[in-house]
């Protein structure tokens, strides 16, 4: 087994999914950093190899070029602009366009064939345009997307219930930002509808907050990157396990040519297919309402 990964960006989101990676029994043995800021990164790879005796897993961390993206199975993207207090993930998209056509056509010019996960906000565009720089197969091509939310959804209703968090059946679906939404109809506790155990105003409620999570998180500390670090190291599991899992991801939509939050089969040829989810005619309108979001921020780049 020779499962390389490389990070493009090593500020909070970056190292906080090189550090879940080290801190789990994954199927990564080399991790490669590259980042601008030179003295971070090499201060960032002796800290981290410094955790090497407590790890579960034996794993080679370097600096690296992007050379070294050649014969990676993942190229994990978190560079660019971060999100501030008070900025939208849209806000993003004009400072996070031109960096990553820079940095798509080094990787690509390395002759790097691997799968691409994507997470630079706005999320589901800058997936989009990883998929258009590169001109790899869309499946290879996939965005933490409504992943993190899906697990914020998670973590709330399995709070309110009672219930392990792994045991609720459901996901946040479409942009992953204000207009992202959750299909109710298709979530589930056991076998269960989640109608059976909560009021639609308590679902309401939790669906604000899902969607205000990043808001919140931000404005008390600054930025979030644990969640999306450990949302990140589930893909990469899902992907070199080859496990045919099913995860909130941002996808290729065929029918729209843009890329949203779906539900998806994620195995070794990244996200294999898509899900088809069977939406109430109100989710099916919340659903276009973010497609045409995505797409209008894409044109007007």
């Amino acid at each position: 087994m020779n499962n390389k990964v490389v990070i493009i960006g090593c500020g909070n989101v970056g190292m906080s999914y090189a550090y879940a990676l080290l801190n789990q029994r994954t199927y990564v043995n080399r991790l490669v950093l590259i980042d601008l800021n030179k003295d971070r990164i090499e201060g960032e790879v002796m800290d981290l190899n410094h955790c090497l005796p407590y790890a579960p897993s034996k794993i080679s961390i370097n600096i690296g070029d992007y050379q070294d993206c050649k014969d990676a199975n993942i190229v994990m993207i978190a560079a660019g602009a971060a999100q501030k207090p008070g900025e939208t993930r849209m806000d993003l998209i004009h400072k996070n366009a031109a960096i990553f056509k820079d940095i798509i056509d080094k990787v690509m010019a390395s002759g790097f064939n691997g799968i691409f996960l994507v997470a630079t906000n706005p999320l589901d565009v800058m997936t989009y345009l990883t998929y258009k720089y590169s001109k790899l197969p869309a499946n290879k091509v996939i965005g933490s997307g409504t992943s993190l939310d899906t697990a914020r959804l998670q973590n709330i209703i399995g709070k309110k219930l009672c219930i392990n968090p792994k045991n609720i059946q459901g996901f946040v679906i479409g942009e992953h930002g204000d207009s992202e939404f959750i299909p109710w109809s298709n979530a589930n506790i056991g076998l269960q509808n989640i109608r059976e155990y909560m009021t639609l105003e308590e679902m309401k409620e939790i669906e604000d907050e899902v969607r205000n999570a990043a808001y919140e998180i931000i404005n008390k500390k600054g930025a979030t990157y644990y969640g999306i670090g450990m949302a990140l190291v589930r893909i990469t599991n899902a992907i070199l396990g080859n496990e045919n899992t099913i995860l909130a991801l941002s996808v290729y939509d065929e029918k729209n040519d843009c890329y949203i939050g779906l539900p998806a089969i994620v195995n070794k040829n990244g996200a294999d297919r898509l899900i088809k989810l069977k939406l109430t005619k109100e989710e099916e309108d919340k659903l276009k309402k973010s497609i045409s979001i995505i797409k209008n921020s894409i044109n007007n780049l």
